[in-house]
């Protein structure tokens, strides 16, 4: 399983499609571990490309803070599940294991911000 979460200056990005780099974790399905971390730069924001870059990165999951309904409905066509209203207060790290240890607590949260 790959996980992707959108970082700006070391936190949860609070807008999906701006963040600076998207952390990808790396975690080995059936002992529930992380294999490695690494970090990437997205292509420049436009519609529907960021969804495709992590697709053809091999990403299965993505844990935002805010992401547009629009972006959500393309990664449902590339069967990514999306997570959003993570709070940013949280280590970027410690979201990945609740995700993994089912403890991550999300709003659904949207934004509309272009």
């Amino acid at each position: 399983m790959i996980i992707a979460i959108p970082v700006t200056e070391g936190q949860l990005s609070g807008h999906f499609g701006h963040c600076d780099q998207f952390l990808v974790y790396d975690v080995k399905d059936s002992a529930s571990e992380i294999n490695c971390v690494t970090e990437m730069v997205p292509p420049p924001h436009e519609p529907g490309v960021i969804p495709k870059w992590l697709y053809e990165n091999g990403v299965n999951v993505v844990i935002a803070g805010g992401i547009g309904a629009k972006a959500k409905t393309i990664f449902e066509k590339y069967n990514i599940e999306v997570l959003s209203g993570a709070d940013n207060t949280v280590e970027v790290g410690k979201l990945v294991e609740q995700y993994i240890n089912g403890s991550l607590e999300t709003s659904d949260a949207t934004c509309n911000k272009h």
